[in-house]
């Protein structure tokens, strides 16, 4: 599943943009729809909503929804943005770094891909200024979607019509496929903590929210990796796109992830696996004013893995408190992987539970990379690029 932003501007071709988002929906994408305030006089939010099953961002100051910087959350959540219809008037903007409504400010704020489907009158298309616009845009990386020649709603006849729908999700299509360096290789991913039973209401578990091995999954299957994600307890939403695997404790992650791995190239242990569980769990509610509880440890994943992993790549998560390069560096080899990801969970403002991470790469062959403190979505982009460093 790609993270879609489609952006809508004021004109009659808005109407075509529908048929876009649907398509790009029914492909398993998720669509957020950004629309200036001229489009909603071609097409409704209501509709728009309807067909990508999100909230319509028109208004830049609207309140009524839970707080969010939402220009800055929509441009790093975006795998690839589309604006169509693109008038002359964006074009513009965009050319000169106008950002005065939400559409231009979220696209100011992206570091992904965006795609320009002008539509227009033919003489404003073919007009020195919008041409000389669309060329610094192209200059800057954009990808144009070129207009089709023929009948105008106003009507004249030229270049100038918005692209098919067809052609827009093409365009999508290839600007997404442009790095697929693991097309034909299968992953397995762990992410989420598990929960470690202590009586019939209690458990044991730890902080983590899951979001850094569903992003993982996210950036590989973006570059064409087949994903079987093994997922224990998670604080947000898992992409129904990925084929995934629910489990509770660290005893059935384990048994999982040995049933699976045989099938993969490479596994990612980005889970929160409980060290210890309970030795002996009881069967009701435990009471009394002091209560002992004997644990065992558990099956150590990542190392039964390595055991058995053969030409397979294994990278592993080194979460510590305190000393965290050395530790990560004997685990890389105690446990036979290619590659570890060291993050230190102490730091407040990174790891468990929250969007931002601050890791450091190490490998068999000795390298070592650090790198500064990302959101996860950045964090599983850099860790794609050095996975895929591995063959």
């Amino acid at each position: 599943m790609s993270e879609i932003l489609v952006g809508l501007s004021g004109g009659i071709a808005c109407y075509k943009v529908c048929s876009v988002v649907s398509g790009l929906v029914k492909a398993g994408d998720n669509v957020n729809v950004i629309m200036t305030e001229n489009a909603t006089q071609f097409v409704s939010p209501l509709t728009l909503e309807t067909l990508s099953h999100n909230r319509v961002v028109v208004d830049m100051f609207d309140r009524d929804r839970p707080w969010e910087v939402e220009h800055v959350s929509l441009a790093k959540r975006a795998d690839i943005c589309v604006v169509a219809p693109a008038t002359a008037d964006i074009i513009a903007k965009l050319a000169a770094g106008i950002a005065d409504d939400m559409l231009t400010t979220t696209l100011l704020a992206t570091k992904a891909k965006i795609i320009i489907c002008p539509s227009m009158n033919c003489n404003m298309y073919d007009n020195l200024a919008t041409q000389h616009n669309l060329g610094i845009l192209k200059e800057r990386g954009y990808i144009i979607c070129e207009p089709d020649d023929g009948y105008l709603a106003c009507g004249d006849s030229g270049r100038g019509r918005l692209p098919e729908p067809d052609t827009i999700i093409k365009a999508v299509r290839d600007g997404l496929s442009d790095d697929k360096v693991f097309s034909g290789k299968r992953f397995l991913i762990t992410a989420g903590g598990t929960r470690e039973s202590i009586d019939g209401v209690r458990y044991i578990t730890n902080r983590s929210s899951g979001k850094m091995g569903i992003e993982i999954a996210r950036s590989l299957i973006r570059r064409g990796a087949q994903v079987k994600l093994i997922v224990g307890t998670v604080s947000i939403d898992i992409p129904k796109s990925i084929d995934c695997v629910k489990v509770d404790s660290a005893a059935e992650m384990y048994e999982e992830c040995v049933k699976h791995f045989d099938t993969c190239d490479c596994a990612v242990m980005a889970a929160a696996v409980g060290d210890y569980s309970v030795d002996g769990k009881f069967s009701s509610k435990i009471k009394g004013d002091n209560i002992t509880l004997k644990l065992k440890k558990n099956k150590d994943i990542a190392k039964a893995l390595g055991e058995i992993k053969q030409d397979k790549k294994l990278v592993i998560f080194c979460a510590e408190t305190h000393s965290l390069l050395d530790s990560a560096a004997n685990k890389l080899q105690s446990k036979g992987a290619d590659m570890v990801v060291a993050n230190d969970v102490s730091r407040p403002d990174s790891g468990f539970e929250v969007d931002d991470n601050t890791v450091s790469i190490l490998k068999r062959d000795g390298y070592r990379r650090d790198y500064p403190k990302m959101n996860k979505r950045d964090v599983s982009e850099v860790i794609a690029q050095e996975i895929a460093s591995l063959w």
